[in-house]
């Protein structure tokens, strides 16, 4: 509470205008913290299913590779690898979400197959292609879950912050500063009323013997 304030209407009025002012600070950030929240525990609940998604992609991707050395040899295997031409470009975009920037990754692959013959290889080798392509896919999509993640974990923490301060600190201080001024100015209306009142009466025992000198001279006449 800030005791130093000068206790006057003009204060009074200000710091109404400010403690409303807080308190519509107080009542957006906690909206903008219950936004995120969900926002965040959404992207959770993905990365989840992505992580799972990446680790079976991977799995299904490195078996199937396994199966087409096993039948065509790792040397051949290799010099397939070789003939394989894709490139894969990542382009980063962003959204906001209550202000915060959250990556979007769109992978896109150039390259189209069939890069090899069919004729003695092994379909696991296509399969093996087709499954690392999926897992490259599923990749960026988790990285991006991932930085989304971490960033809107900050701004809830920072909006977190922001509204203890407010409910708990800024907020009462100056309900409190209010309540303290509004009594100091009641008090000192009070003791004017009554100097007032005071004044009053002097100016009127000082007026009577005037006036009964004036009552006793006009008797006379």
């Amino acid at each position: 509470m800030d005791r130093t304030l000068a206790a006057t209407r003009s204060n009074l009025m200000r710091l109404k205008d400010e403690l409303a002012f807080s308190r519509l600070g107080y009542d957006l950030l906690d909206q903008k913290r219950s936004i995120l929240v969900s926002e965040l525990l959404t992207l959770v609940d993905q990365a989840v299913n992505y992580q799972m998604r990446v680790e079976k992609a991977l799995l299904d991707a490195h078996s199937a590779l396994e199966d087409a050395i096993i039948e065509m040899g790792r040397l051949k295997v290799a010099n397939l690898a070789g003939a394989v031409n894709i490139t894969s470009s990542i382009t980063l975009k962003e959204r906001k979400v209550m202000g915060v920037r959250l990556p979007n990754v769109e992978t896109e692959f150039e390259g189209k197959g069939p890069f090899f013959s069919p004729e003695g290889t092994s379909m696991y080798s296509e399969i093996a292609l087709n499954k690392y392509r999926e897992a490259l896919f599923l990749m960026g999509e988790m990285a991006e879950l991932k930085v989304s993640i971490m960033r809107l974990s900050r701004e809830v923490k920072k909006t977190i912050r922001k509204v203890n301060a407010l409910e708990k600190l800024v907020i009462p201080d100056k309900m409190e500063t209010l309540k303290y001024l509004s009594g100091r100015i009641e008090e000192q209306e009070r003791e004017t009323f009554t100097l007032l009142k005071a004044v009053k009466e002097q100016i009127k025992d000082k007026d009577e013997p005037v006036c009964d000198k004036i009552q006793e001279e006009e008797e006379d006449e």
